[in-house]
């Protein structure tokens, strides 16, 4: 049930009016037991239900804090172990105007209801008591409230609409009356505050309870920013509107505890925002509710530090898993927070309990406050249930099964892959442009990470520098005889973008030694090749490079026949390399050598170049 204004009463922070005077209750009482079971029985009884919680502590709680504010309030066992607290008892009228009332001032929550005795068990609050033979309140009255100006919590007229049926009008504190009200806070109730104006970001220091110059300042600038006078005293009212609208949040998340005896886990989920999906081993998948775009991830599965660590390494290629942020890893757990411009990502995995286990919150982006007060609580919450965890099948022969996914979620992919190779001992490599071209990262064979430090728009040509220093096994010599035409070339690729470990060797022709309109630079090929094999070593049959291959339509317009390609040849490679530093190695010796060796050469210098974003 809503209980946005039930907060703001269990924390002191609406006024109290006082519809039935206690003299009217203590006249009732007075006549004595007879009295009373003779009102209860020549009278339907009813009750003014304001909430029901699930456990006693809970309903003991917040039945205190009603009392210390109305009148009349206990509270009863009601079906399926829940708890109700009551106002009560009325008449059947009494109870339907006290209700209105009680609603219209803002005292109970908007969703309170009329009960009656027969759905009630055994009374828990007041403590010893038995209200349930209590004779009913037959009518409330409605004088106007006033109290002394150094006493007074707010000034409260009760003005009769009709002789049976008050309306309650509510006028503003004074710093003064505010400053009245405010003592009669406790030490929870303050602190209440004090995180409603943390949520509104105002507040910035230790939630203490404590009303010092911060908190002082903050309270101020909440009422200048809602246009309030900025008195730095929040009046009874504006203490309900700072905490309404943090419980209206609190409700929008759901924020519920979760048990899965399965998974062997707990933690509190914002269960308004996803709810439970499948398994898929390791993962406890969540689907989003309303298309929020929130997702939530559970992890367990038995291991120990090996499958922690492997784990640290998988989640950071997926899609739910930004690569920008703070990464951290210690022998018995990791977190990684990662971030991009669509999605904000926080995963926390602990090895416990001889098993691993953990979560991944994925919130949308600019959502910050919900998702920092969700995370609060799920980090703070987030336990194992012992050693009990999800089996290595689980879920898995339901599953959708892909190159792409991991157990159901999306693999982080490049934006696109074409090929490279090293032109000299320092791990420098020679690669088309367009493989490079818009990217925020570029990446070598998936293992490290690789600067752009030369192009050549004209010729195709971009020249990269590991970021870290590299030692490869092979790298270009570069042929500086002229090849002979028609010989048998192979070009070096990672044909299917990365999808294979290792580069493949496409055969083919060299079918002239110019461009289609004679560019001098340029070398025909006739061959079968593929997007992912651009930017590859052209090799003749000794394995020298004769140069590099070009994307596809590269030096024309037009669509020319699939097996038509073009290469740099590798005269103009190596004086672009040269320009830049690079000194390169060269034969004229034209060879053959067989198809292993030719096969082996080419995969030491071949290189997977991923552009990421």
């Amino acid at each position: 049930m809503t209980k946005q204004f039930a907060f703001a009463l269990a924390t002191g922070l609406l006024p109290i009016v006082a519809s039935v005077p206690a003299t009217s209750v203590v006249a009732l009482l007075s006549a004595g037991p007879a009295a009373a079971q003779q009102a209860t029985n020549s009278q339907a009884v009813r009750w003014i239900q304001v909430e029901a919680q699930p456990t006693l502590g809970q309903a003991e709680a917040r039945a205190r804090a009603y009392a210390g504010r109305l009148e009349g309030v206990s509270g009863f066992r009601i079906g399926g172990n829940w708890y109700a607290i009551v106002l009560g008892p009325y008449t059947e009228r009494a109870a339907d105007v006290q209700l209105r009332n009680l609603k219209n001032a803002g005292l109970i929550p908007q969703d309170s209801f009329i009960a009656f005795s027969n759905q009630f068990r055994q009374q828990y609050w007041p403590v010893g008591e038995s209200t349930l033979a209590a004779a009913p309140i037959e009518e409330p009255a409605a004088p106007a409230v006033e109290t002394a100006p150094e006493q007074q919590t707010e000034t409260v007229a009760v003005v009769p609409a009709t002789p049976t049926e008050p309306v309650i009008v509510i006028q503003e504190e004074t710093k003064r009356e505010a400053l009245a009200s405010e003592r009669a806070l406790d030490r929870d109730a303050r602190k209440a505050l004090q995180v409603g104006l943390q949520w509104e970001g105002f507040y910035t220091s230790a939630i203490d309870g404590a009303f010092g110059p911060g908190t002082r300042r903050s309270m101020a600038a909440w009422q200048a920013d809602k246009g309030y006078d900025p008195t730095g005293v929040l009046t009874t009212r504006q203490r309900a509107v700072l905490l309404d609208n943090y419980q209206s949040v609190l409700e929008a998340l759901g924020m519920a505890p979760y048990e899965d005896q399965t998974a062997g886990l707990a933690m509190a989920i914002p269960a308004g925002m996803v709810e439970f999906d499948r398994y898929e081993a390791p993962f406890v998948h969540f689907k989003t509710k309303d298309d929020n775009d929130v997702q939530l991830v559970m992890i367990s599965q038995t291991g120990d530090q090996n499958t922690l660590f492997g784990l640290y390494d998988i989640l950071q290629t997926l899609e739910i898993v930004p690569t920008g942020g703070p990464r951290e890893r210690g022998k018995n757990g990791f977190t990684i927070e990662g971030e991009d411009d669509k999605i904000t990502s926080f995963t926390q995995v602990k090895l416990v309990d001889g098993t691993v286990k953990g979560f991944t919150l994925v919130w949308p982006k600019g959502d910050d406050k919900r998702r920092n007060l969700a995370l609060r609580d799920m980090k703070a919450s987030f336990a194992s249930l012992g050693s009990q965890a999800l089996a290595d099948d689980a879920g898995l022969d339901a599953s959708t099964q892909s190159l792409d996914l991991v157990s159901g979620l999306e693999i982080r992919t490049p934006e696109r892959s074409r090929s490279g190779f090293y032109v000299d001992g320092a791990g420098r490599i020679l690669t088309t442009i367009q493989a490079v071209q818009s990217c925020a990262r570029v990446s070598i064979n998936d293992e490290f990470d690789a600067n752009v430090v030369a192009t050549d728009d004209a010729l195709g040509l971009a020249l990269l520098e590991p970021a870290t220093a590299q030692a490869p096994i092979s790298f270009a010599t570069f042929l500086a005889a002229e090849p002979r035409l028609k010989s048998d070339v192979a070009v070096a690729g990672f044909s299917y973008e990365g999808r294979l470990s290792a580069p493949s060797l496409t055969y083919g022709t060299l079918s002239e030694l110019t461009g289609l309109n004679g560019e001098s630079e340029l070398s025909r090929l006739t061959l079968a090749a593929l997007p992912g094999d651009a930017g590859g070593p052209v090799l003749d049959a000794g394995g020298s490079v004769m140069g590099m291959l070009l994307p596809a339509g590269g030096t024309s317009g037009r669509t020319l026949p699939a097996d038509t390609n073009f290469a740099m040849d590798a005269g103009t490679v190596a004086e672009f390399l040269a320009a830049n530093g690079v000194a390169t190695n060269t034969t004229d010796s034209v060879t053959s050598v067989d198809p292993v060796e030719l096969n082996t050469k080419a995969a030491d210098m071949t290189v997977l170049v991923s552009c990421w974003n």
